[in-house]
């Protein structure tokens, strides 16, 4: 997009278009269709259309958009307002305060899945741990979950696997991005099917798998249901059937003593604790988001 040139910006555009009656024109568009959090997204693709902050814009209301920054803008507001999740039109989203690429190969990364780190982090924590760790990432999507631990677990090799393969480009890029990519692997097949090139196994296996139920998908908000990729939303017919997948091929590649930890939806927290066999697993946690929704179960391999 056209950044406008200087903080001083006095050009009269053809339209004769200000901060000010931009953001109160696209502010107005999307409250009329009904868009989510409409005041951000447009605060937002403002941002993106000019190069400024929102310091800047703030800052100054009557300065006058170049007629491009203009045009970009406007056109993405009537993209937002058809249902294109803003993420998708600026191509980026903020995950454990480092900005990821996003495209609509990958799903956007959720505030909620910050707790699966979380989690990875804290039972690590009192463990003596020696050696470089072996950690997978199942169904990497974007490569959050795996840039964030390699930022954070300096000496992990992490293996990042996923189905889709323009997803596992992203996820190259954000690798990349964040100076991580000599220390991730990234490999295009199922759950963790041919994932683990030796004997070795993983000290942990994290995911946040797809889990919506496909009954459950009129109940998804359009910017989800009609925008993200279905491949990594649904679950089965119950959301829940990818997880005896996921579960049994843990328990082949993880270690003893190895830790899984993995996402979960709203209601599903009994179910994951009956599939965790208790003759393979122990320790089960489960782990409640900021609203008190169960949002991760973890266990340890016996």
């Amino acid at each position: 997009m056209t950044a406008d040139a200087t903080p001083q910006m006095q050009m009269k555009s053809a339209a004769g278009t200000t901060v000010r009656s931009a953001l109160r024109d696209a502010i107005a568009q999307l409250f009329a269709a009904g868009t989510p959090s409409h005041v951000l997204a447009a605060e937002l693709l403002l941002m993106h259309a000019t190069g400024r902050d929102r310091a800047w814009i703030y800052a100054h209301p009557e300065a006058e958009l170049s007629e491009q920054s203009a045009t970009n803008f406007f056109e993405l507001i009537t993209r937002r307002a058809s249902g294109v999740p803003t993420q998708y039109l600026t191509g980026k989203q903020e995950f454990w305060a480092l900005e990821f690429e996003v495209t609509p190969a990958v799903l956007i990364p959720r505030p909620e899945t910050e707790h699966v780190i979380e989690v990875v982090l804290e039972r690590l924590r009192p463990r003596a741990v020696i050696g470089q760790l072996r950690v997978a990432d199942v169904g990497t999507g974007s490569g959050c979950i795996a840039v964030a631990l390699a930022k954070e677990l300096p000496s992990a090799e992490i293996v990042a696997t996923d189905i889709s393969a323009p997803a596992l480009e992203v996820a190259r890029r954000n690798a990349e991005r964040h100076g991580v990519s000599h220390r991730v692997l990234f490999v295009v097949c199922d759950l963790l099917q041919g994932a683990a090139r030796d004997a070795a196994g993983f000290d942990v296996v994290v995911s946040n798998p797809p889990y919506v139920a496909r009954a459950k998908e009129s109940e998804l908000a359009r910017e989800v249901r009609e925008h993200e990729p279905r491949i990594a939303l649904f679950g089965g017919a119950t959301g829940t059937e990818i997880y005896d997948r996921l579960i049994a091929q843990a328990a082949q590649h993880l270690r003893a003593g190895g830790l899984l930890v993995m996402e979960i939806s709203f209601g599903v927290a009994q179910r994951m604790r009956e599939m965790l066999d208790d003759q393979l697993w122990n320790d089960i946690r489960v782990t409640n988001d900021l609203a008190g929704i169960p949002r991760v179960i973890s266990a340890v391999r016996k």
